[in-house]
């Protein structure tokens, strides 16, 4: 025991008896406590902590199966040993059956057979101890991890629904982006053609379309794409005027991205040479103010 030290008591209503456990047991390492009958014994494990029970069979009001009864009922951790004599035997059964007796010696006992079996005892007791920490211990980590798996679930389930809605977003927003009519174009701080839209795409005419991760230095002449790079540098948003684009002339605005992508990419869009935005109508670009 860690915290308690091992505790014996011996119950047997003949004080010879008791003397002679004292002695045999007096240099043993354990505590050692006495009752000459099975209510005084009640009343002992009532006011101590005892591991181990030694109790006579034949006592007069209780005897030892009464006894260790009781000692089951009340304390069912204590290991319970009882002594009788010859004529007693017919009466272990009964002990086993009602008392749930851990050993039964037979008077006259051998003495180190005794101390042997009284040391047995105690480490089964410190067993069944240690045997019911490590299961509390493992039905807590249990229950922790229970709880973990429950809140990882809940916090898995949340990100998901988050996520299915900033895709839903996203896509919509793409969608938006496509449709919107106006040409835009996206651009990386590499010059790199990441999104364009419908209305933009439609200005090449029957050239080949506009593909992702196409460079701007194809689309746009030099000095546009020179432009284009010194504004995202500088992050400054600029207008680019009389841009030539598949024989048409046209403002060009650069906007640099701000916020957690800044320095990372710009919006392109289009205009007519007099500042009018332009939109798509029956499928010829048109100006409108």
């Amino acid at each position: 025991m860690n915290k308690t030290k091992r505790t014996l008591l011996c119950i047997d209503d003949e004080p010879n008896i008791l003397n002679a456990l004292k002695r045999l047991l007096r240099k043993e390492d354990f505590r050692l406590l006495t009752a000459n009958s099975g209510k005084a014994g009640l009343q002992v494990l009532a006011e101590n902590e005892v591991h181990v029970v030694l109790s006579d069979q034949r006592m007069p009001e209780m005897n030892g199966t009464e006894f260790l009864k009781q000692v089951k009922a009340s304390h069912p951790d204590i290991i319970r040993i009882i002594l009788t004599g010859y004529t007693d035997v017919d009466s272990i059964g009964e002990a086993i059956n009602e008392g749930h007796i851990y050993k039964f010696f037979l008077k006259p006992w051998n003495d180190q057979n005794l101390k042997l079996e009284i040391r047995q005892a105690f480490e089964q007791y410190e067993l069944v101890q240690d045997n019911r920490r490590l299961h509390d211990q493992v039905f807590q980590q249990n229950e922790e991890l229970k709880k973990i798996n429950e809140n990882l679930e809940s916090l898995i389930l949340e990100r998901t629904q988050s996520l299915e809605i900033q895709n839903k977003a996203l896509q919509i927003s793409h969608a938006i982006l496509d449709d919107l009519p106006i040409p835009i174009m996206g651009i990386s701080s590499e010059l790199m053609v990441v999104m364009v839209n419908k209305c933009f795409d439609r200005l090449w005419g029957d050239a080949p379309p506009i593909q992702l991760g196409d460079n701007v230095d194809h689309l746009f002449e030099f000095d546009v794409s020179q432009q284009l790079a010194d504004s995202l540098s500088s992050a400054v948003k600029m207008r680019i005027t009389g841009t030539c684009i598949a024989g048409h002339t046209f403002d060009m605005d650069l906007t640099p991205l701000t916020g957690r992508y800044k320095g990372q990419g710009a919006i392109i869009t289009l205009a007519a040479p007099d500042g009018c935005m332009l939109s798509e109508k029956n499928g010829e670009d048109m100006i409108h103010g």
